[in-house]
């Protein structure tokens, strides 16, 4: 059986960049048991409510749902368990520095499979306020409405 190679996304938090300011982003690998990967390959996964946390020196995913494999027996998984990302000590502790700044959050932006191996990519966030969020808003459609008048300027 041939290896799988490059990205295949699994899930995405779309609403985060729109609730947060994204500053720094990580690749981390993720602790899995059979089943949750049986499960991953499905597509079925949800990360909208997910954060991560720094507990003991170790980083770990809170309330990502990855439902039960549907072939699994006794040996299945819990749905919404605690799983632990594996990062590097050093980003661990600048982590821990910044996750210790008030209004910074760990989140996380995407699930996917990178060469084989079930990745999450998580990023150090502050939450928007309301009219950054109306800010961002009128960009998008003035940037939108810029796009459409060149577009019919140049027929």
């Amino acid at each position: 059986m041939a290896r799988e190679t490059g990205r295949k996304l699994i899930a995405q938090n779309r609403r985060a960049r729109h609730e947060y300011h994204i500053d720094e982003t990580y690749e981390a690998g993720i602790v899995l048991t059979g089943t949750e990967v049986k499960s991953l390959r499905e597509g079925r996964a949800s990360i909208v409510d997910g954060f991560a946390h720094i507990g003991d020196g170790e980083v770990w995913l809170e309330h990502v749902h990855i439902p039960e494999y549907s072939q699994g027996t006794w040996t299945n998984h819990a749905s919404r368990r605690s799983r632990k990302l594996l990062l590097h000590r050093a980003q661990i502790s600048r982590l821990i520095g910044k996750t210790r700044e008030p209004g910074y959050t760990l989140i996380p932006l995407a699930l996917y499979f990178s060469d084989g191996r079930v990745k999450v990519e998580i990023a150090l966030a502050r939450g928007k306020r309301e009219y950054d969020k109306r800010q961002d808003i009128a960009e998008r459609e003035a940037k939108r409405d810029m796009e459409r008048a060149l577009r019919q300027r140049n027929r």
